[in-house]
């Protein structure tokens, strides 16, 4: 319901800003509107189609580890943590080593491995919810379309795993520090902890305000252990990584990067192989699935791209940032970040569209500028949540987000605000 209402927003908004933009003598606004409409849907179908062989090697992939017993032992191990963050799914369940495998896949900056493994984690939810409302519809009487409706409602684990999705927990931002050396950078990983910070206080502002939306205890000696961890962890990161020249880091950070994600999938081949589990045969079932699964989600692809290439084309984000700057301004306050804002507000609504902005930022004030360097921790520091959503939710077909999008929303936010906050204190 709320992303239904956020869809119909952005042609609302994009139609008035198109008024303005006429009255001030941009007359061709409509036909850039119009225009940007074939080529998102151009775009988000070419999107789908290129992760068909992505998803269908990944899910081919973690059908073996399902079948090889891998995807148990992960969630045995994560039992104690899982069991107490999505209190709704069975312990020992295998989602849980899903959720996990993507979440590795997301921190180590592996965008195309994590994809696939949040859609089989999805599917993995959806079928507990299906499962659950079946139980529930034979004892309460309820009607098929009863039934029906539940089954397309986000459950809570769904939207905890969403927003640790949207967060965009990364430890190795490969990308943004070969974007920053190709556009000149004297140092392209001097944002390296800057990123790490801002993406960390975005998960855990995600972490927080979830539970309390779904009522969870997070001062149990578990989940303090966990995020006290994951605290010494993120300290220990950014010392190694500190002690490393340039040179030294690229090639580290992308060796393990790579070292850990071909040890996955042998990993799993070799536990399948234990288990006397016919690996080739079980990878093409799993492939399937990888097929269908990327066929169903275009509808919702296009739909959401096509929505915000509209309001780019408008001249809403140009207007939007003016305001922004005017604002800061009046109140006194410093208006060097508001340069670098159109990444931040675009991440959440296209992933390209922000890279896109942050490369812009760098080329127009300079990749060691003030403004260069806060749009590559605003890359960093969140994801892409509507993307997610669309995808995810779609690609089982969730129709009813609940908290899901205000939730993405405020951990964006988090993350937006921890970026100014460390980018002026590295850089101004």
């Amino acid at each position: 319901m709320v992303l239904n209402y956020i869809w119909i927003a952005f042609f609302l908004l994009a139609a008035l800003c198109a008024i303005i933009q006429c009255f001030i003598g941009n007359t061709g606004v409509f036909a850039d509107i119009v225009g940007s409409t074939f080529e998102n849907a151009k775009t988000a179908f070419e999107i789908s189609i290129g992760l068909t062989g992505v998803l269908s090697l990944w899910m081919g992939i973690m059908k073996i580890g399902e079948k090889g017993g891998v995807i148990n032992v992960l969630s045995r191990m994560l039992s104690p943590l899982f069991t107490r963050l999505f209190p709704d799914i069975p312990k020992g369940h295998p989602a849980t080593g899903h959720i996990f495998m993507n979440i590795a896949a997301n921190m180590l900056g592996l965008d195309n491995a994590a994809t696939p493994l949040g859609l089989k984690a999805m599917e993995s939810m959806q079928a507990l919810n299906v499962e659950k409302n079946r139980r529930l519809s034979e004892s309460r009487g309820w009607t098929a379309e009863q039934e029906t409706e539940r089954n397309e409602t986000a459950t809570n684990p769904m939207i905890m795993f969403l927003v640790l999705n949207t967060s965009g927990l990364t430890i190795i931002p490969v990308s943004i520090m070969v974007y920053r050396a190709q556009l000149g950078a004297a140092q392209p990983t001097d944002v390296f902890v800057p990123i790490l910070l801002a993406t960390f206080v975005a998960t855990l502002v995600g972490i927080i305000i979830v539970s309390i939306y779904q009522r969870i205890n997070l001062l149990q000696p578990v989940l303090l252990g966990t995020l006290g961890g994951m605290c010494l962890l993120v300290a220990a990161t950014i010392w190694g990584f500190s002690q490393m020249e340039k040179e030294t880091m690229d090639m580290v950070s992308t060796l393990v990067a790579n070292i850990i994600l071909f040890g996955i999938i042998l990993s799993f081949i070799i536990a399948g192989m234990v288990k006397k589990v016919n690996v080739y045969e079980s990878f093409i079932e799993g492939a399937k699935d990888g097929f269908t699964t990327a066929i169903r989600v275009i509808p919702y692809l296009v739909a959401i791209l096509v929505a915000i290439g509209v309001f780019r084309a408008s001249g809403g984000m140009d207007i939007l940032i003016g305001g922004i700057n005017w604002l800061v301004e009046v109140c006194g306050g410093n208006t060097d970040f508001v340069a670098a804002l159109p990444t931040a507000l675009m991440k959440p609504l296209s992933g390209s569209g922000a890279r896109g902005m942050m490369v812009d930022a760098m080329t127009t004030y300079g990749a060691d500028s003030f403004a260069g360097r806060l749009a590559c921790i605003f890359q960093g520091s969140t994801d892409t949540t509507f993307y997610i959503l669309a995808v995810y939710f779609g690609s089982v077909g969730i129709r009813h987000t609940r908290h899901a999008v205000t939730c993405g929303l405020l951990a964006d936010l988090g993350g937006i605000l921890a970026a100014i906050a460390v980018a002026y204190f590295f850089f101004a």
